[in-house]
């Protein structure tokens, strides 16, 4: 049986690449490279989604993607909070390689909680001109390249003198010939204009943020319909502050209870969605569907929605805090209507797009990441067998316990840093993690205390430290 699988796996990838291969001989030269989009929503939890099974938001144009290729039960970011992850997706690495552990800009260097005595670790705030990114390389393949909305990789104390400047590290210096809204805010001051966002400007008045934003990566992808495009639309939505239109918000005032908490949350949710639908269509009406591969996720867990059943939020090591919504379409590659629950994190992004546009990645940059185009054609698995996270910093909202964390197979493992406690979960059986089984199952919680800790000093990972301590 599982040979037959095998051989029906095989040949559906074999197919796929026909198909890949079919359309790339049909199309003039410069387009026999796929255009590639990822979008990425700011803070969308696992559950914001009609299609993730919360059937009282109102989602149809990411449910209509969704079921258009492949979507992922058991995705991750690769931190709980935002900067971290989209270091990782720039870059390939973990955020423990890059020492780029907290949201910018953090907390002093040596914060600790009242009545502790354990400093987070430091954290890198920017994300440094010296790496390859995955913008770079592209546009180094000749591909056109633009970043549309937030970066939040940029922030430089203020007061600095010396180079390089928050203007020095935005998106247009990392391999984007197009940046609009990407700069060190980590939240728009207002998602109607005037946004007060210094890397772009109102057109007309009482525009709102997402439609504009909308209406510029339109802009771009028709513009360059005729050469191969990277599109990084990493939309504010749905970030604080809270704001969307009157006529929306009072929508999602008559549904509010389990599932919508904030009617205002919801109806940013259905405004993204209604955005990217009309993004959707414009890419149909371009000619573009067929060689474009779309994909979508989140950038960490829910924090202003209903995470249930996931225990936690934005900023925890629970899975509230890091499993999201991750799917991708990719016509003649992706077979329409598959779900996949091979556990991804979000550093296996950067790879999957260069190996998607043909590209062979830097040999001098380390990538913590797998190509996910086995399991695009669902022709083999990836080579890993865990996934790791570490945090060792508080987050805004100071609720968290510093840890790090392993997931193999079932098995998630946390190990506290303040005291080096342990929590065991299979969440196979209990996706909420209400039950501790590292007392019940102590020879497994120490071999994967010992895989975390061996993990943790490959990546050189800074650890918090103990005040006073040397």
């Amino acid at each position: 049986m599982m040979m037959k699988m095998n051989q029906r796996r095989i040949l559906r990838g074999a197919f796929g690449l026909m198909a890949v291969m079919a359309l790339a001989a049909s199309l003039p030269a410069e387009q026999t490279k796929p255009n590639i989009v990822v979008i990425m929503a700011d803070d969308l939890g696992w559950k914001d989604l009609h299609c993730y099974g919360n059937e009282r938001l109102d989602t149809p144009a990411l449910d209509k993607l969704a079921a258009e290729g492949m979507r992922f039960t058991d995705a991750y970011a690769a931190a709980p909070v935002c900067s971290p992850t989209r270091a990782a997706m720039m870059t390939g690495q973990s955020p423990a390689r890059l020492k780029l552990t907290n949201h910018a800009p953090g907390h002093p260097d040596g914060f600790t909680l009242e009545g502790s005595d354990l400093q987070e670790a430091e954290s890198v705030r920017n994300l440094s001109l010296s790496y390859a990114t995955v913008a770079e390389q592209m546009a180094e393949a000749g591909y056109q390249t633009a970043h549309i909305g937030k970066w939040h990789l940029s922030y430089v104390p203020r007061g600095q003198k010396e180079k390089p400047q928050e203007e020095d590290l935005r998106p247009e210096h990392q391999g984007f010939s197009l940046n609009i809204g990407g700069c060190y805010q980590g939240g728009p001051p207002s998602y109607f204009a005037p946004y007060r966002i210094p890397a772009i400007e109102a057109k007309v008045e009482g525009e709102y943020l997402p439609e504009r934003l909308a209406d510029e990566a339109i802009e771009f992808i028709q513009e360059a319909k005729n050469e191969p495009f990277y599109l990084n639309w990493w939309p504010y939505s749905v970030h604080y502050p809270m704001q969307a239109r009157e006529e929306l918000i009072a929508k999602y005032e008559k549904r509010k209870g389990p599932g919508i908490k904030n009617p205002t949350y919801a109806a940013m949710i259905e405004a993204m969605d209604t955005e990217i639908g009309r993004f959707l269509d414009a890419l149909d009406e371009a000619g573009l569907r067929e060689n474009t591969l779309i994909i979508f996720k989140s950038d960490n867990g829910g924090y202003d929605g209903d995470n249930q059943p996931l225990r936690g939020l934005k900023g925890m090591l629970y899975e509230g805090g890091v499993r999201i919504p991750w799917f991708a379409r990719w016509p003649g590659v992706i077979e329409a209507g598959t779900t996949c629950p091979t556990p991804i994190i979000s550093m296996d992004c950067y790879p999957t797009v260069l190996e998607a546009a043909g590209i062979t990645p830097n040999p001098d940059s380390p990538i913590d990441g797998e190509s996910l185009l086995p399991l695009f054609k669902q022709s083999d698995g990836l080579k890993r067998d865990a996934i790791y996270f570490h945090y060792p910093n508080y987050a805004f909202h100071k609720l968290n316990r510093l840890g790090g964390v392993v997931r193999e197979g079932d098995h998630k493992l946390i190990k506290r840093y303040d005291d080096g406690a342990l929590e065991l979960y299979n969440l196979a059986d209990d996706l909420s993690e209400t039950e501790n089984l590292a007392e019940k199952m102590p020879d497994q919680a120490e071999r994967l205390e010992k895989k975390l800790d061996a993990w943790l000093k490959e990546m050189g990972a800074a650890m918090p430290t103990r005040a006073g301590s040397e």
